[in-house]
């Protein structure tokens, strides 16, 4: 059984994760022990609300090195929904540019779409080789909530990255992979049968034994 760390720095629904992640497998502790979260077979790293709010908080935590030191050593970390975002290198909230982790090339900024946020079931395009979208059919469904995403699918994918599309308004990224990290925009513990699958997925990848 993995041993999975969602990381508590005061956002995201760490509850919800933690009752997914056990559900499909995982051994799984919610903790701001950063010794725990380096030492875990896969971190998760959650996310609600404004970016500059996730990034005040990670870093408060001190814990923007653990999980670059992580990546950098090839070991797994999934991000979901912000905290996929305060995985590249800024955000753009109301005119306010944040700094992001980095760990991602390219910034978040607002959908352009008309109706905002973007909440509830969509459909996503992934790509061929993709591991967390393994098995999953074409048409599945996954449920989002946000106003801010990533555009530059050419660019991640130029970056090497497995880039996963949706569509509201305009394309965006939808979910990421790129060797040890991933990352969801939607939110795969509120995504019933598919998002269960997902997190199945990533699990079965995972390096177990620390």
């Amino acid at each position: 059984m993995s041993r999975v760390v969602v990381l508590d720095y005061g956002s995201g629904n760490l509850r919800s994760a933690e009752r997914a992640l056990a559900a499909a497998g995982a051994e799984v502790t919610v903790t701001d022990d950063l010794a725990a979260a380096a030492d875990s077979d896969g971190l998760v790293v959650p996310g609600v609300g404004a970016f500059a709010a996730c990034m005040a908080g990670i870093e408060e935590l001190g814990a923007g090195p653990v999980i670059a030191e992580r990546v950098a050593a090839g070991r797994p970390v999934l991000g979901i929904c912000v905290g996929m975002q305060v995985l590249f290198e800024h955000g753009d909230e109301h005119g306010v540019v944040t700094k992001g982790l980095g760990l991602l090339p390219g910034g978040v900024t607002k959908l352009a779409a008309e109706r905002l946020p973007h909440m509830g079931w969509n459909t996503v395009r992934a790509p061929e080789g993709s591991v967390l979208f393994g098995g999953l059919p074409a048409d599945s469904r996954f449920y989002f909530v946000h106003s801010y995403a990533v555009d530059d699918v050419a660019g991640l994918t130029a970056a090497g990255a497995r880039v996963t599309v949706a569509h509201h308004g305009s394309d965006f990224v939808a979910a990421v992979e790129r060797g040890p990290l991933s990352a969801a925009q939607f939110h795969p513990e509120k995504s019933a049968d598919t998002g269960a699958a997902l997190l199945r997925n990533w699990l079965a990848a995972l390096p177990t034994g620390g």
